[in-house]
């Protein structure tokens, strides 16, 4: 995910386009496709169901489906800051090595479920109300993770517009699948020892700098709002506490599952109007949901078929599309150990 602002998100597509900030590699040879399903596979969709051919709900079904529960989602956004809270004080209350180890971990889960729900925000699917919607997504969401809500809501919508499309911002992710494994372990290699995310950082940092006034500005809220926190948890808790249990683990463990969560849901595909040559589909489990897909985030083919539905009625549209046949078992996976196996399966 990107932390920038509208006047420079064009710049940093196209750049994105052409280099992996941790790799330093571009696109010029790259292939796409390499994971598209045999369209042997794909069932025809029957007319008068609630799933029509193209995948989408019709009319009855969509006006259930996209219902916003506010109450429900604010206590969900509450219960993020109430378990990372809590997470850090059971590491400090236990002081103990394995303590700090499995702290360090869950924290790379909560830059997951606070970026998912971000992410809901973008959608303008979190709150009815766009102004409480917007500003949750913002200081509540977006800046505690260093992401600007709004700038990635302008490039994540040129994602959805057309995936693999000329202004999707995330093609250096999916390219050149599938890879051999000393490629796919090279990568998360330089994702947990913070290459990855530290020069995606570097880059936002430096554009507090620069001669944009609104990208400036908003880097400054983000930056200035973990200041704050660094100096509260220095007078009232402990100096690493910041650091060793915030800073660390955003730029670490959560771009190893950034990673391992993307290429699950694009690697290897490539523009086409079927949404099933460009999403994957891969059976959610507790485990996997509770880690690095929280929050309905794992039910991505549902998702890009009808962005406008909320992350609470994507199993049940899922369940729709797999009862329809549009989601048959030869396209799903039926787990992201497979669909991993699968992205770095080249010889």
């Amino acid at each position: 995910m990107l932390g920038v602002d509208h006047p420079v998100a064009v710049k940093l597509i196209w750049r994105a386009r052409l280099v992996d900030p941790a790799t330093k590699t571009g696109l010029i040879n790259s292939q796409f496709g390499g994971m598209v399903p045999d369209k042997a596979v794909f069932t025809v969709i029957g007319v008068g169901d609630d799933i029509l051919a193209n995948g989408r709900p019709n009319v009855e079904l969509r006006g259930r489906l996209r219902k916003i529960p506010n109450l429900r989602n604010a206590v969900s956004v509450t219960a993020i800051y109430v378990q990372t809270i809590g997470t850090i004080w059971l590491a400090l209350r236990l002081h103990n090595p394995v303590a700090y180890i499995v702290a360090f971990l869950l924290m790379g889960r909560a830059h997951a479920q606070i970026l998912a729900m971000m992410h809901e925000s973008v959608h303008r699917l979190l709150f009815k109300n766009r102004s409480i919607n917007d500003f949750v997504g913002r200081w509540l969401l977006g800046y505690m993770s260093y992401v600007n809500s709004d700038a990635y809501r302008h490039v994540h919508m040129a994602h959805h517009r057309e995936e693999f499309g000329p202004d999707e911002p995330d093609l250096p992710l999916y390219a050149n699948y599938p890879i051999t494994c000393a490629s796919f372990w090279r990568k998360l290699r330089r994702d947990s020892f913070g290459n990855t995310g530290f020069h995606l950082l570097k880059d936002q940092f430096m554009y507090m700098f620069g001669t944009e006034k609104l990208t400036r500005n908003t880097q400054r809220k983000i930056f200035g709002s973990h200041l704050a926190i660094f100096i509260a948890s220095i007078i009232f808790v402990n100096p690493w506490v910041y650091v060793l249990l915030w800073f660390l683990p955003n730029i670490t463990v959560w771009r190893v599952m950034n990673r391992l969560r993307s290429i699950a849901e694009h690697g290897g595909l490539r523009a086409d109007p079927d949404r099933r040559v460009t999403t994957h589909s891969v059976n959610q489990d507790i485990i996997s949901r509770f880690l690095f897909v929280p929050y309905n985030l794992g039910w991505h083919i549902a998702h890009h078929l009808d962005i406008s539905i909320p992350f609470r009625s994507l199993p049940e549209y899922h369940r729709e599309l797999r009862k329809s046949g549009y989601i048959p078992d030869a396209y799903e996976y039926a787990s992201y150990f497979k669909i991993w196996r699968a992205l770095r399966s080249a010889i």
